[in-house]
């Protein structure tokens, strides 16, 4: 398949925090699932939902036993949300931001993919304001690669109000991603995955955002806020090291390195990771390490002292219990 074109610009990463040097990551238990990348976990009376890379939205049993299929958007279903009537929305990088019905299976249209082109993570306030990313302007999903080898900063966060009027609170980021809301929904914070950084974005008062968490040492891509309280990372993985030399180098080496064949071009490294900040920011868990089945972890969701875990690569949820 031919790549799309990018235009670099020079961008200097910020620099590292430390990662994890040893395997912090509680036993493991990984279900399998009848389709392809489970970007993201929702986890509702314990009934886990995910979505597949052919539309399919997917309804496992707290026991794992039974899967269902509760929906097809007809899209490419990442993020995934309750809405307060009950409903699912949707982030579909195919078909924009969607309510789903969990018993008909109807799909409703919120936001359209014209408006649009990845719609990739959301949050719900309680009186249905939903906010939601759009990760580029420049690609699409397919090609998110591209964007951070491009580094134009085209990602936006985005509000839509129950009246169903949309408007921008945050743009100029680097591959917007996942969303979570404070629990007195006095902001929301948004990860940048293609910057190592999440912003906060205040919702009162007259404040810009800021700098929430920064310099992290791997790619956040999904967040939630758990029954904890806490907002949780999807750490997909490590920096890696190729990638931030060639954001530094003049912008032709990085077309040149985009030209490249898919397999000697940086690749991510194959861990599970995972970290869980209070609202000031601070690390209150951080669990890394290795499994032989699951790996890349895009989605992230803690119910009641149980991790529950997405991936772009697997066929597959996976969840640990808090030690």
């Amino acid at each position: 398949m031919r790549r799309p074109k990018i235009d670099p610009v020079v961008w200097q990463p910020s620099k590292v925090e430390r990662r994890p040097v040893k395997d912090t990551l509680p036993p493991l238990t990984v279900l399998q699932v009848n389709g392809h990348s489970t970007e993201d976990v929702l986890v509702d009376k314990g009934h886990v939902y995910t979505g597949v890379d052919d539309g399919r939205i997917l309804r496992l049993t707290p026991d794992g036993r039974r899967l269902d299929t509760v929906a097809d958007t007809g899209g490419r279903p990442l993020g995934l949300e309750l809405y307060p009537d009950g409903r699912l929305v949707v982030c579909d990088s195919k078909r924009g931001l969607l309510l789903v019905d969990r018993t008909s299976g109807q799909v409703e249209v919120l936001v359209e993919r014209t408006d649009v082109r990845v719609c990739n993570n959301a949050a719900v306030a309680a009186d249905g304001t939903i906010y939601f990313t759009d990760s580029t302007n420049r690609f699409d999903l397919e090609d998110w690669k591209a964007d951070l080898f491009e580094h134009a900063g085209t990602g936006r966060l985005l509000r839509r109000s129950p009246d169903g009027s949309v408007d921008v609170l945050h743009d100029g980021l680097h591959f917007a991603n996942g969303v979570a809301l404070s629990a007195d929904e006095s902001f929301v914070v948004v990860a940048q995955t293609g910057a190592y950084q999440l912003d906060r974005v205040w919702l009162t008062g007259d404040r810009p955002p800021e700098m929430f968490a920064g310099g992290l040492p791997g790619f956040p891509d999904n967040i939630a806020r758990g029954s904890d309280g806490l907002i949780w990372i999807a750490m997909a993985s490590p920096r890696v090291l190729a990638l931030d030399i060639l954001s530094r180098l003049h912008p032709t080496l990085r077309k040149v390195a985009w030209a490249l064949p898919e397999q000697v071009q940086p690749q991510e490294k194959k861990v599970v990771w995972v970290r869980a900040l209070d609202e000031s920011g601070k690390i209150v868990h951080d669990f890394y390490g290795t499994h032989p089945r699951f790996h890349l972890v895009t989605g992230v969701r803690e119910a009641e002292g149980t991790v529950y875990l997405g991936s772009l690569q697997e066929r597959a949820i996976a969840y640990f219990d808090l030690p």
